[in-house]
């Protein structure tokens, strides 16, 4: 016990000064936020805060995670007549499916695009199960889902997209309550799609808001965060805010550079994000799954290798590493290594995303033809590993005729045949 209290206590030290420094770094001489719109009772962000909530272990949790991700558009209720029973249907299907399967958790879109599969003061209801954006659902989507993912002895993740608002598709489609609509200086147009300014406080106050309400109000076992972050490494991108933030700091020595000012304000976002979800609900987890090509995420302002070795921003991290065995741009093992080989705090768990929807494609120049148990080698090496599990995207590709050998495989192993 002695031993335990004085680990934790070094813990504490260690993130207390974590995001001490964050604070010396980023937020000299900007005011306090108004203590009246808060995330939490006392209307402050992590980052406003000189201690912040951690778990650094959160024990067995998440250990042999066998994972698959649910979309929104495998969760579309177009063709139906959008009732609930048509989605309970739907679901239940799902869910029943991955676990004869052998997976045991569920990671599920529940904001695919500041919108909601669920009940929000925030954000609009989706058009995935409300045929328009904002229009009235009827029931609650993940509520149902917990109760069915549960029902089977499965744990589920809300899975959500932080800062995309629309693409092209649904640009002209935005709810007359969707917080852009409503604020249109929230946001920036960038490509024909619209994505959330990340440098914004009262941004990253929405997004936490969302995540809140989410940990507060469902029995869900964890938040996921996609890897969408920011979109392009164009200058003209956020030229107005970064030309702001720079008069802000009248030019002083300690001005951060674009790339180090955009990867501060994801950093303080994951940081915000962690604190409120331990904060709501201790157990839950939170991650992110970025790209699976390590030095990808540098372009996208992604700086996992702080989140990884640092108390404070992450339970788990999941790259996406879609490659097959023999990519000639990078192979799995290849890129499962600079994994491997990034620092990492202790108790971080390390799950791998895998290709299904590759299966018996002929992605990767053709490398995942002429084999048929690929997927399988792969879940084996995350085994031998001792890594902590592997999400598969995505739950499609399970009924793909084109992967159906890939799947059988992977079905054998995982239910202990092989």
């Amino acid at each position: 016990m002695k031993k335990k209290i004085l680990i934790f206590s070094i813990c504490l030290v260690v993130a207390l000064g974590i995001v001490i420094a964050v604070q010396l770094f980023m937020l000299p001489n900007m005011k306090k936020a108004d203590q009246t719109n808060g995330t939490s009772q006392s209307g402050k962000l992590a980052s406003d805060d000189i201690v912040t909530v951690f778990n650094p272990d959160i024990g067995t949790t998440g250990d042999n995670m066998r994972a698959v991700w649910v979309t929104y558009y495998e969760l579309d209720m177009a063709g139906t007549d959008y009732s609930q029973q048509a989605f309970v249907d739907k679901f239940t299907e799902i869910a029943e499916n991955s676990k004869e399967y052998g997976f045991n958790t569920l990671i599920v879109q529940v904001r695919p695009f500041a919108d909601a599969l669920y009940e929000s003061k925030y954000f609009p209801s989706s058009h995935i199960v409300a045929k328009t954006q904002g229009a009235e659902i009827g029931y609650d989507p993940l509520k149902i889902m917990c109760e069915i993912a549960h029902s089977l002895d499965m744990q589920i993740h809300a899975w959500l997209n932080p800062y995309r608002i629309a693409g092209e598709s649904l640009a002209d489609k935005l709810s007359e309550n969707n917080p852009y609509v409503k604020n249109n200086a929230l946001g920036i147009k960038w490509e024909n799609q619209i994505y959330f300014d990340p440098s914004q406080k009262e941004v990253r106050r929405l997004i936490i808001s969302g995540v809140e309400e989410i940990v507060k109000n469902y029995d869900i076992d964890g938040i996921q965060y996609d890897d969408y972050f920011y979109p392009t490494q164009s200058e003209s991108f956020d030229q107005s805010s970064y030309k702001a933030y720079k008069e802000s700091r009248q030019n002083s020595a300690d001005t951060l550079d674009l790339a180090t000012w955009r990867k501060a304000n994801v950093s303080m976002l994951i940081a915000d994000t962690y604190y409120i979800v331990h904060h709501t609900k201790p157990k839950v987890m939170f991650g992110v799954s970025p790209q699976g090509n390590l030095a990808n995420n540098a372009e996208l302002y992604a700086d996992v290798a702080a989140w990884c070795n640092n108390y404070g921003y992450i339970d788990y991290i999941c790259p996406q590493i879609y490659f097959s065995m023999e990519n000639p741009a990078k192979s799995f093992g290849d890129a499962l290594n600079d994994w491997l080989q990034l620092p990492k705090r202790t108790g971080l768990k390390l799950y791998i995303g895998l290709a299904g929807y590759k299966a018996g494609t002929d992605k990767d120049e053709g490398t995942w033809q002429g084999q048929n148990d690929i997927l399988q080698q792969q879940i084996k090496i995350i085994e031998q590993k001792e890594l902590h599990g592997f999400m598969l995207f995505s739950y499609g590709s399970l009924l793909e005729e084109a992967a159906a050998q890939e799947m059988a495989n992977v079905v054998l192993l995982l239910n202990g045949e092989d």
